[in-house]
């Protein structure tokens, strides 16, 4: 288990403690449980940035087009469709695209967890073979499998989710700024927490991953120079189960639970179950990933937990595909889906964080002007 004991992000950031302890005290809503408290006073050090009265971010999204035409292959990462986070928002994106686009064939297919290479090249191959253009790979995973595959199909256009490493004409990457979104949680994490110290669980650790973990510590640092943060990953790199296995899942936040921690973030696919149901057990809380997961009927047992989630909307970068590729605007999809186009941001389903709003969007608008440069590593 790794611990830190954060720092100032900045020296301007400890001009007005007392200040923001008094504006981020809860707000009194009706209803609210003693997990709902903002209890600022206790952890926070740092006045938040001024959130300006209009929003600084714009939707990368274009006219809607007829996309009947398309016949779309969605290649899932483990867990596939139901697993309440990554793969269930790229099933978003495909079924927004039937419901309002008009797409009509879709084929999805799943990888299992010790699959070899071989077996996501024949997925691919697969739907290339019965005629599914575009096919979305949902996935850094499958970054090896669409090298092979996309040269052998040059008239089948791939899309593939967390990688940009495949250079070819046919392949376009959505990738996104995870480590801006999770900033912004690390900053709720800080004003939710009772006792200064809040934790993360990482599925595994991988680069991608731990760019979660990197924007999490570098916001709650922003917020407070006294949180103390702890940090588990599940399995090593290369070792995919971590991103199924609610049971790990459990194990590890539990442990952070009874080791002081108060809020936990897990970027851990569907072993995030296990860490909210380890949050449940403590009487803490929880904040998700990738999805509302507060919404997910998946993990409906625990939404009293979820205080927030760090939306990475994959289903939004999904579904602007298939609509740039019906119209044949594919070029003005953005290079990386951040905060500036909504790509990632956090969740206020359960009113457990509309009390800070105004102190997360202050944060939100400093990172789209420049003003604050988030780390894509942990800085301990």
């Amino acid at each position: 288990m790794r611990k830190t004991r954060a720092t100032t992000l900045a020296a301007t950031a400890m001009a007005a403690a007392l200040a923001l302890a008094g504006c981020a005290k809860d707000s009194g809503t009706s209803g609210s449980s003693s997990n709902n408290n903002a209890a600022a006073g206790s952890c926070v050090t740092a006045q938040a940035p001024a959130a300006s009265a209009a929003s600084t971010s714009s939707s990368a999204a274009g006219a809607k087009v007829d996309a009947s035409a398309l016949r779309v292959g969605l290649a899932f990462d483990i867990g596939g469709r139901g697993d309440a986070s990554f793969n269930d928002a790229a099933a978003a994106g495909v079924d927004k695209a039937k419901n309002e686009l008009g797409v009509k064939d879709v084929r999805e297919s799943t990888a299992s967890p010790t699959e070899d290479e071989a077996a996501k090249q024949q997925r691919l191959s697969q739907l290339a073979t019965d005629g599914y253009n575009p096919i979305v790979a949902v996935g850094f995973a499958y970054a090896g499998a669409v090298q092979a595959v996309a040269p052998k199909f040059p008239n089948t256009k791939f899309a593939i989710v967390d990688d940009d490493s495949v250079n070819a004409p046919n392949v376009t990457p959505l990738v996104f700024s995870e480590e801006q979104g999770s900033f912004l949680v690390g900053v709720a994490a800080v004003y939710k927490s009772k006792n200064c110290h809040v934790g993360f669980v990482g599925g595994v650790n991988t680069p991608l991953i731990q760019k979660f973990e990197a924007g999490f510590i570098a916001g709650a640092k922003a917020a407070s120079n006294k949180v103390q943060i702890t940090s588990d990953y599940l399995t090593p790199a290369g070792d995919n189960t971590g991103f199924q296995d609610p049971a790990k899942g459990n194990i590890k936040a539990a442990a952070e639970f009874s080791g002081g921690a108060d809020v936990v973030y897990q970027a851990a696919g569907a072993s995030g179950k296990g860490v909210f149901q380890a949050a449940s057990a403590a009487k803490g809380l929880a904040i998700g990933v990738d999805s509302d997961q507060y919404n997910q009927a998946t993990v409906a047992e625990y939404k009293d937990v979820i205080m927030t989630s760090m939306l990475k909307r994959v289903d939004v970068a999904v579904f602007d595909y298939i609509q740039a590729l019906a119209g044949n605007t594919l070029s003005s999809l953005p290079k990386r889906f951040d905060l500036a186009v909504d790509g990632v941001g956090y969740s206020t389903s359960g009113g457990k964080v509309d009390d800070i709003k105004p102190q997360l969007d202050g944060y939100k608008q400093a990172i789209i002007s420049g003003t604050i440069k988030v780390p894509t590593t942990p800085q301990k």
